[in-house]
């Protein structure tokens, strides 16, 4: 199976086509694109051509996806397939004071346009999205019954942080996923200069048991592998790499 990789973990890179072709040599067929890449749609294309990898998946903010014919002149010319948006659109949300249901109706228009030019178009989750209302109604529940178009790339990582059972989530709601972020916690106390997390198979979650799971419970197309604060970007990749591939998945 394919693995991709999500180019936010290497933002502070020297050089995107070097860790391209980093990536491709690591054995990564695929990488995830974020919005800061998008300034020159053209000369990405052809980075991604020169180092022989595709980017199926991206994601670009809530703002900049508000110009949707901008933003599918901008996939179309990078090759992309389907878009997340990739958090809420300000910090309000993240500490009870956005309105996730207006939200969510943004999301849902945005999809329409995306499906109606044959793109895909969903949403990925931090733990913001797993605060309860008053009927115990979640935020992410709200942005799936808003659209059936709004697919779900669940970070299964932060539904763990959230303190939710992501198994569970996968049996509720596997039929909207369509990807997966791979990324591991650190045991507690470990990992402070990189927030906690860890690379793939150096950390606390059975990746391999939830790949299957993901696998078989949910429509995922793609696995992408991310690290939200890695001291080394290259060595995140590498040994998150060599873990899968001892899996023989």
């Amino acid at each position: 199976m394919d693995f991709s990789y999500q180019l936010y973990s290497a933002r502070n890179e020297a050089s995107l086509d070097d860790t391209l072709k980093t990536l491709a040599s690591l054995g990564y067929t695929q990488v995830e694109g974020w919005g800061g890449q998008f300034a020159d749609p053209a000369a990405l294309a052809q980075s991604l051509k020169n180092a022989g990898v595709a980017m199926p998946t991206a994601h670009m903010g809530y703002a900049q996806l508000e110009d949707t014919d901008a933003a599918l002149k901008i996939i179309d010319t990078v090759g992309i397939e389907t878009v997340y948006c990739p958090a809420p659109p300000s910090d309000a949300f993240r500490t009870g004071g956005g309105n996730w249901q207006e939200f969510a109706e943004g999301l849902a228009r945005i999809a329409a346009a995306f499906k109606a030019a044959g793109k895909g178009f969903g949403y990925h989750n931090h733990h913001w999205e797993f605060t309860r209302d008053a009927n115990g109604r979640t935020p992410m529940e709200l942005i799936l019954d808003a659209s059936p178009d709004t697919q779900w790339e669940m970070d299964l990582a932060w539904v763990v942080k959230a303190n939710e059972d992501p198994q569970a989530w996968l049996s509720k709601l596997g039929n909207r996923i369509t990807a997966v972020h791979v990324k591991d916690i650190a045991k507690a106390g470990e990992n402070a200069d990189e927030d906690g997390w860890a690379d793939v198979g150096h950390g606390t979650l059975d990746w391999k048991t939830l790949i299957a799971d993901v696998k078989a419970r949910s429509r995922a197309r793609y696995f992408v592998l991310e690290h939200d604060k890695p001291a080394d970007a290259i060595r995140f990749a590498r040994r998150s790499m060599e873990t899968l591939k001892s899996f023989g998945v």
